[in-house]
Parts: C-alpha cells; structure tokens; sequence
C-alpha cells in the first residue's frame, strides 16, 4: 500500500505505554477463548460486549507518562494515523457532496487495556468503536494478531480493520446505529443478532467505499493490496471463527456475518464506490 505521503490525521490519541485503568475480566461460559474470540470479530457492539467486562470507572483517570524513546511499533502508529487521514478525506468529500459536513472520529492507540466511554476494554478484544464518545480504540499488537494468528498479513489487511470501524462511526453519524439499539429488547436473541450481522456487514461495504474512493484520490494500491483486506475478511468470518474455537457452527449466534458475506460486501463497497448500492435494508 502507498501511504507514505498521505495526510496524517490529527484525531489521534497515543496512550501506548500508559496506565490503562483497572482490569478487564469475563465471566461464565467459554470465558477468555469467547472474549478472544468475540474481540477479533472486530467491530462489536460494544453496549454488549463492553458491559460483560468488569473494568472499573469508565472516566477513571489513566497515567499521563509513558517511557521516552521510540517504541518498536512506531511505524504501525504512523500508518494506522496515516490511513485515519485518508479516512477523514474520503468521508468528508463524500458528505461534501452530499452538501453535508463530516465530523470524524478519534482514534485512540492504547497499550494492554484502556477505558472508554463504552467501558473497559482489552488488547484480547480487538479494535472496536464506541458510540458514546465517537473513538476508535485499537492495541496495535493486533496488527501482529491479524498477521500471524489469522494469517492475513499485509498493510492493507490492517487498513481494512480500520477502515471498518471508521464505517462504524459513519454509521452513526447516519442515525442507523441507534436504530439497530432501539430493538434491543424487542427482539429475540436471534433477530437481534440479525440486524447485528447487517449493520458488520454494512461497515465492511463502507470500508469498501474507502478503498474505492482513496485509491481513486491517492492512488493508494499496489498489487495484492485488495486481496489482503478480502483475506482479513475471510479470516475473520463467524462461521470461521466458531468452526476453530468450538469445533461447530450456530448460525443463530452469527453476529458479523460469515466469511463469504464479508468479504462479498467489502468487494461490493470497492467496486462500485457507490453507498447506494449498500443500504442497511439491502444488506443480507
């Protein structure tokens, strides 16, 4: 991926190092292997995933200092603050025509554990998005996760994480997110977990519509780039993930979709470029 030149974003938070704040826990069930597994799904919600964790006051103060000196992952925070930029130009010329005025997310780089406003959070649950303070928080040691547990290596693998939960953060900009909570409680478990699975689905057609959109403003891909995001894609599947951890699948307890649809509906958003061709309606 080319992305040495592009804008670097300012919506940075870098807590790499500091005092995350209490710790996180799971309990019952299949404990920490669900929690791991749950996490790299990427993109939860956090009211509910967030709440099963224990990890003290959300706006409890965390440490301001950290230890001087570069740090071996300070390329990976260069890029990932490089790839929020090209996020942020992308969406605001997109609500630009739209004669609307895009207000992006933060971005927070935390070490081990962090809180938001979400609640507490882990390195083990992977990168999420909190609508209660509009950040993106990510450990970046999931980046290595991401390489050589799920064996999708490559910038643009990482690019696409990002670029996912920054769609998440459009989604509520659009009023969609609040409309999928709103049914909690009226739904079964299962339909829940349907509309659970469009609005995964609908981000990943969003970063999608990145992709497309950045490559055309900064010609940012090079060869293998779009099968690195199609192979995080697949690796992350909920029917993948279920068949390695508990050795079967429940598709009733699918919360992001499988690894077809995935990758189908993030190819979609790069192909066409076009948001109306993923409307959460339409998302199946």
């Amino acid at each position: 991926m080319r992305w040495q030149d592009l804008r670097r974003s300012r919506n940075v938070e870098d807590r790499r190092g500091m005092s995350g704040g209490g710790k996180a826990a799971v309990g019952g069930g299949l404990g920490v292997i669900v929690l791991v597994v749950l996490g790299l799904l990427m993109g939860q919600d956090p009211t509910e995933i967030l709440g099963n964790l224990q990890g003290g006051d959300p706006t409890a103060q965390q440490s301001e200092t950290r230890p001087a000196g570069p740090r071996p992952d300070d390329q990976m925070a260069d890029f990932v603050t490089a790839v929020l930029g090209s996020t942020e130009d992308v969406w605001g010329r997109i609500y630009a025509e739209n004669n609307a005025q895009y207000q992006p997310p933060t971005l927070q780089m935390f070490t081990d554990a962090t809180q938001s406003a979400c609640g507490g959070a882990s390195a083990a649950m992977g990168p999420f998005y909190c609508p209660a303070d509009q950040k993106v928080y990510i450990d970046l040691s999931f980046c290595d996760q991401l390489r050589d547990r799920f064996q999708a290596p490559g910038e643009f693998a990482v690019a696409y994480v990002v670029a996912h939960e920054v769609g998440h953060h459009v989604q509520n900009l659009m009023g969609i997110s609040d409309q999928v909570q709103q049914q909690r409680g009226r739904l079964s478990k299962a339909e829940y977990n349907k509309l659970s699975v469009q609005l995964e689905l609908q981000a990943d057609f969003l970063a999608g519509v990145w992709a497309n959109r950045a490559n055309q403003m900064d010609n940012i891909l090079e060869a293998g780039d779009l099968e690195a995001a199609l192979t995080a894609a697949n690796a992350i599947g909920d029917d993948k993930l279920q068949k390695e951890s508990q050795g079967y699948v429940v598709p009733d307890a699918f919360t992001h979709g499988t690894s077809q649809q995935r990758m189908y509906w993030f190819k979609k958003g790069f192909q066409t470029g076009d948001l109306s061709q993923g409307r959460f309606e339409d998302i199946r």
